[in-house]
This record gives C-alpha cells, structure tokens and sequence, in this order.
C-alpha cells in the first residue's frame, strides 16, 4: 500500500494527554496516511488508552501500526524505529502528549506538493494549562536561508511542526541520535541541509503542550551531556559538509546553546558557559541581528564579570519579564 504521509508518535507515560493526540490524528480530513505508534516500553496505562481509541476510528486500522520496545530506549531511537518501518513519500512526527489541528497533513501536504518542496513547516502553538501562546516561525525561500535561521535562532528546529520528504532520511542515512534525548530536534538541520526545496505555511497547525520543566531550570548532568552531544554533533556535522565555510553558523550555534547557563536563575552554571565552546565567544559581537542586550551579558560572562550577569537575571529576568509574561 502506498501512502502519503507517515505519521511516527513515540508513546512513553503519556495516559493523562494520548487519548487527545490520537483522537486529532485519526481526524485528520486528508487520506493516505500511515500511523505508526511506537510503545518505547511505557508502564503506564497510555498503550491500553491507545488501543481502546483506535477502536473508534476501524476506517484508519489498516493503516495503523504498533511497534513495541521491549525496554525503554528513548525518544530519538523510538523515532528510529519508526522511520525504519515508514512507507509515506513524507513522514510526520508528532509527540503523543501534543495534539494537532484536523487539517495538518492535508495542508502540509497540500503546500508540499504543489511547491515540490522536500520541507513544509508551520506556526503552532504552545499550550499551557489555561491559555495558548502562537508562535509565528520566520518564512525563507531556499534551504540554505532556514538552516542559517535555525542555527541564528530566528526559526525553531523543532521536529514536531515540519514535514519532510521521507528520501532525504534514506538517502542520505540521516537518523536520531539514540541515547541522547536533550536536543535530538537538532536532527532537523541535517535534512534542511540536504533539502533542494522548501516552503512555510503561516498558520498553527501543531499544539505543543507545555508540561515540563525548562532549561531555566537547573538542568541535570544527564541532560547537559546529551545536550553538549547534540551541540557537537550539529558543529562537526557543519564542518564535514560545508568544509568551514559555515564556521560563523556554528560559532552563533554555540552561543545560542550556551545562553540558557546564563538565564537560568543559578550562578552555579556559569562556568559551564565558560567551558562550552570557548572558541565561540570571540565572535559575541559579530552577530548583528541578535539584540544588544543579549551580546553585552554574553560579553560580560566572557570577560569573566559575572556580577553584571547575575544582576542582568534579577532586574530583567525575574522582576521585569516576571511582570510582561503572566500567563
């Protein structure tokens, strides 16, 4: 059977939000779609809710797979299990505690095919508990532009609101970094990388739910190792394909990456700012587009003058931010 899209949602204690997820894929207005739940050995009640949902929609059990993990091993390598079982020209991933819009696939798809695109991506929306927050994503007419923009940190490179021709996976061996969850998104960047076409749709299709703690909390070892993983793996992934040429990406990269250590409400990651990427931090004020701001704390913690950074997060980012972002 041939189809459309590919649809792979990792299932890991997710009860209290799969019921929602699965409901909205299974209501997606287009046809041709494959769905292929991945359980990644979850202990929870998520795979019985799963199974019982799927008994309302008998129109879509063909074209539902259920692969199990016999131990739990993670989001990036349940994605590679996925992949490896896909049949869509293009593959969708979705979070099986996030929900979508009823029109996705066929809208992406729709974009997709009319633009020869290798790439479509869209707005979405974050969701906390009482409200939603749109977040618009930046519109680029080649590859080449969106990777710069990621890697600037103008557009997201998360996985979840993007649909990507299933060739550029197979074609050029792309997969997830299996053990290393912090930052896996970054996988992404590859596949622009290889991309001869993209386009954007600006509309939210994707609900990211917010659920847990962000690096502005204190992160743990095991985060910031998988994270420092992926951030090398994005550096010598740039250096091997764009022979240095995108050195000042990757410095900006870096910078981006580092930031959270400096906002995160806790002097005792400072130093690790000082130890990631020292390289990088030569080039604070050549990044034009990034705001003032930010390059004067960035440059503060350079030079070693960490009282200005700490005084930086009490006056703007706890009282004044505190005061602008009430949700």
């Amino acid at each position: 059977m041939e189809y459309k899209v590919s649809v792979i949602i990792p299932v890991y204690k997710v009860e209290k939000f799969v019921e929602r997820c699965v409901r909205s894929l299974m209501e997606q207005t287009m046809d041709g779609i494959e769905y292929i739940f991945v359980d990644d050995a979850s202990p929870d009640d998520s795979i019985l809710i799963l199974h019982k949902v799927l008994v309302d929609y008998p129109e879509r059990s063909e074209r539902v797979k259920i692969l199990v993990h016999s131990e739990n091993k993670g989001l990036p390598a349940a994605r590679n299990t996925g992949l490896a079982v896909a049949k869509g020209e293009y593959v969708f991933h979705c979070d099986s505690d996030d929900f979508v819009e009823k029109d996705l696939l066929s809208t992406l798809y729709e974009v997709a095919c009319c633009e020869k695109a290798d790439i479509v991506w869209s707005d979405y929306y974050v969701s906390y508990p009482n409200n939603e927050r749109y977040m618009r994503q930046p519109s680029y007419d080649t590859p080449e532009a969106a990777l710069k923009g990621m890697l600037h940190g103008r557009m997201k490179y998360n996985v979840w609101n993007k649909l990507v021709k299933r060739s550029l996976y197979t074609e050029h061996d792309i997969t997830f970094p299996a053990g290393y969850a912090m930052g896996e998104d970054m996988t992404m960047m590859f596949l622009f990388s290889y991309a001869h076409k993209v386009a954007y749709v600006g509309k939210a299709l994707y609900h990211y739910v917010s659920n847990n703690a962000s690096m502005t909390n204190v992160p743990k070892p095991k985060h910031l190792i998988e994270l420092k993983y992926n951030s090398d793996r994005v550096l010598s992934f740039l250096e091997q394909r764009y022979k240095g040429k995108w050195r000042e990406e990757g410095y900006s990269f870096m910078l981006l990456m580092k930031w959270p250590f400096l906002t995160g409400h806790d002097s005792k990651l400072y130093p690790l700012w000082k130890e990631w990427c020292p390289e990088a931090n030569s080039h604070i004020w050549k990044r034009k587009d990034v705001a003032w701001r930010i390059r004067f704390v960035e440059a503060c913690a350079a030079h070693g003058q960490f009282w200005l950074v700490k005084l930086h997060d009490w006056i703007v980012l706890r009282f004044l931010y505190s005061i602008m972002y009430k949700k």
